[in-house]
């Protein structure tokens, strides 16, 4: 019988990701692209994850489009919200997984799932950018450092200076404030991750957490932001090994599941 492929697409609103499974279990090609819907991103994301799988898109059976963007993706066969494919995605990279916590570019959601996998329950953070990816992009700028050495700097905190502020814009001031006040650039770190993770538990709060958590999405690849967030919730914090493709992964999953039960 001849492999069949299928290709999920997730479009946030600052990264392109794709996957593609072989016979909806094997990850044959992904990719990971820093821009979002609207912008080249999707194509680009689709071209990668085709070469490194070593396909054109017409060994493609089925495309399957998720996230912020999935309605401007053409020739997708299906669309389907984010919370789905996250579900999916999540119970495939973590069996039994009860919670699932992703903090993506510009929202947060907390996901909680049946024993079957099954999405039960979901809260949403989407209003404001607090909490999220940007926050802690914007965050790196003021310390004059990037979002992927913030871990490094969280690891080396002699202690945590606290930012209250709720607010982007305010706990940007924070920040400057304790930088004038030369507090150690490691502790404002601790301290930038700690409100991340007071924020994100609060709607984990809201959502009920039940172990095992999952947690996924680009700020995911941050240790320092998971360790708060273990401190805050009191609870054991799983990463699959590419947070960022959960979404993809269970779209590409719901299009082998839909191939074959059009197939039954």
């Amino acid at each position: 019988m001849a492999d069949v492929y299928t290709m999920g697409v997730d479009l946030g609103s600052t990264a392109s990701k794709c996957i593609i499974l072989k016979n909806g279990t094997e990850t044959v090609g992904s990719a990971v692209i820093p821009s979002g819907a609207g912008t080249s991103g999707p194509e680009r994301a689709l071209a990668a994850a085709l070469a490194s799988a070593g396909l054109t898109r017409s060994d493609i059976a089925a495309v399957t489009a998720t996230g912020y963007g999935r309605e401007s993706l053409d020739g997708a066969d299906w669309s389907v919200s984010e919370l789905s494919c996250h579900a999916l995605g999540a119970a495939r990279e973590c069996p039994g997984v009860m919670t699932v916590i992703d903090i993506g570019g510009q929202d947060a959601k907390v996901l909680t799932l049946s024993a079957e996998g099954r999405l039960e329950n979901f809260i949403m953070n989407d209003k404001c950018a607090a909490g999220t990816g940007r926050f802690l992009d914007v965050m790196a700028r003021v310390l004059e450092t990037e979002a992927d050495k913030l871990e490094a700097l969280d690891a080396a905190a002699e202690g945590i200076v606290p930012i209250s502020s709720t607010c982007t814009v305010f706990a940007e001031s924070e920040v400057i404030s304790q930088l004038s006040r030369r507090a150690p650039i490691p502790d404002i770190v601790a301290g930038i991750h700690r409100s991340v993770a007071v924020r994100t538990a609060s709607l984990a709060r809201r959502a009920g957490v039940h172990e095992p958590v999952l947690m996924t999405g680009g700020v995911a690849r941050n240790g320092g932001v998971v360790r708060a967030l273990e401190r805050e919730l009191g609870v054991s914090i799983g990463v699959p090994p590419a947070p960022q493709l959960c979404g993809a992964l269970g779209a590409a999953i719901y299009g082998w599941n839909k191939l074959n039960k059009n197939k039954s």
